[in-house]
């Protein structure tokens, strides 16, 4: 037998590649302070070139760039739409007003000394079409008028608004985060909008009691910050009730396409025996793309009404969403070049052993490597892609023993444990929310972990008790 060539006798095992890769992504983006987008789509080639460099045939390594372009393609196509709709939602409900209708009604509904479940419904709800960080940008001058008016709990008005919309924004769609995990796991969208609220309770409860427990203790007092001064919260208290609209019309971009995709999803198994007619409308309407563009279409007339617009002034308002959803579309297929390219290295196959010989929990697993990532780069999102993308090379004929949902979630908490100072969102909390760094890391870097864990054993004792769910 001739020997091997000199790339073949050194090409690194799937082990090692997978090492390497996670390290690139994570030196890029911490030390080099290179985009998300470039760190996972550099560690995509660079996995493509490394399995290629263990094969034989001439061209390979052209294959290998061409095979994460295609794969580029195919993740974009998957969700680029979903994400774009989805933020054009979320900008309408906030320059309609319509954010600020639904915060007001559960306030006016649970009463004042409520207001904490309140703004942690509010926040829950919100993150669902609208990243984190805008809800945060969005209730804070509530939270702050709320203190101003009260005198005390500034803290746990905050961290209120952090529990319920770090939740949502970690587990369920169309928040990029978990709509690339459930594309990538293959999770089921009704089920993961779903389920993902419903494994959301308990979490959000339990953050809810650590707020109160940690502002009774440790209490922190009301301060100016950049572009909010105290004088300004009035202002956002005393806004007119008749320049906001209806609740109903307000909350209905957010709840028709959940609604439309979860009829969908669960009445698929019946769908034999509905008419053929109201099985395809049912079958239409709660597709993720379709059921997301009726509840834009709704955000937007909701906008022009109330700014008293012509529909093609009303379009004006697409302009910066889109914007932003363009970058998130970018990272998130590069994340799925990047999840394709590991699978076809192999790494599944090799972690898969490791996993069974030392006889770890798959559940466990997807969490640890989600909280790997996030504590070394910061970004949630890039540690949900990371970890999923990972977890998916790792199924075998066999699945991973539990429903995959479990897996599902373990990932979107895991990619909340400890935010700390290499997260942009441990910033936004401190500066907008006027704490230091160390009232910042005792009361949101505790609150995030402590939803993490909660998640997690979640997790852990419902797959042990329900392997294939209960609903």
């Amino acid at each position: 037998m001739p020997p091997l060539p000199l790339a073949l006798a050194f090409a690194p095992g799937p082990l090692t590649v997978l090492a390497l890769s996670v390290v690139l992504i994570v030196s890029a983006i911490v030390w080099l302070r290179l985009h998300a987008f470039f760190a996972l789509f550099f560690a995509a080639i660079f996995v493509g070139l490394m399995t290629a460099l263990g094969q034989n045939g001439s061209g390979r390594f052209t294959k290998a760039v061409e095979s994460v372009m295609t794969e580029f393609g195919s993740a974009a196509g998957k969700i680029g739409f979903t994400i774009a709709v989805a933020s054009v939602i979320g900008v309408a409900l906030m320059e309609s007003g319509a954010a600020d209708r639904i915060i007001r009604r559960f306030i006016a509904v649970l009463g004042e000394k409520r207001a904490p479940l309140a703004l942690l419904v509010c926040g829950f709800i919100l993150a669902i079409p609208v990243f984190f960080d805008t809800v945060f940008f969005l209730l804070v001058p509530l939270a702050r008028a709320l203190a101003l008016r009260t005198g005390k709990n500034y803290l746990l008005y905050v961290l209120a608004i952090c529990a319920g919309g770090v939740i949502t924004h970690g587990t369920v769609p169309p928040t990029p985060g978990p709509l690339i995990v459930a594309e990538t796991l293959r999770v089921d969208l009704g089920l993961s909008i779903v389920g993902g609220i419903l494994f959301g309770i308990l979490p959000a409860l339990g953050g809810l009691a650590f707020a109160h427990w940690i502002d009774a203790r440790r209490p922190v007092p009301l301060r100016e910050t950049a572009g909010s001064s105290l004088a300004s919260l009035q202002q956002v208290a005393d806004r007119r009730e008749e320049d906001l609209p209806g609740f109903w019309v307000s909350i209905a971009p957010v709840i028709l396409p959940v609604v439309l995709i979860a009829t969908a999803s669960f009445s698929a198994p019946f769908a034999g025996g509905l008419p053929p007619v109201a099985a395809q409308t049912i079958e239409f309407l709660g597709n993720k793309n379709i059921a997301l563009l009726l509840g834009a279409v709704v955000a937007l007339a909701v906008y022009a009404r109330q700014r008293q617009l012509a529909w093609r002034n009303a379009a004006d308002v697409l302009g910066p969403p889109l914007e932003t959803a363009g970058v998130i579309i970018l990272i998130t297929a590069a994340g799925g070049a990047y999840g394709a390219m590991i699978k076809n290295a192999g790494v599944g196959d090799s972690v898969r052993v490791l996993a069974e010989g030392g006889g770890m929990n798959y559940v466990l697993l997807a969490w640890l490597l989600a909280v790997v990532v996030r504590v070394a780069q910061g970004s949630a999102t890039v540690a949900m892609i990371t970890a999923s993308s990972i977890m998916m090379s790792i199924a075998g004929p066999g699945g991973f023993g539990v429903h995959v949902f479990y897996i599902y979630v373990a990932v979107g908490y895991g990619a909340s444990m400890l935010s700390w100072m290499n997260d942009s969102g441990f910033w936004v909390i401190g500066r907008l929310g006027g704490l230091t760094e160390g009232e910042t890391l005792r009361s949101w870097t505790v609150l995030l972990s402590l939803i993490s864990v909660l998640g997690l054993l979640q997790a852990l004792v419902a797959a042990r008790l329900w392997p294939n769910l209960w609903f």
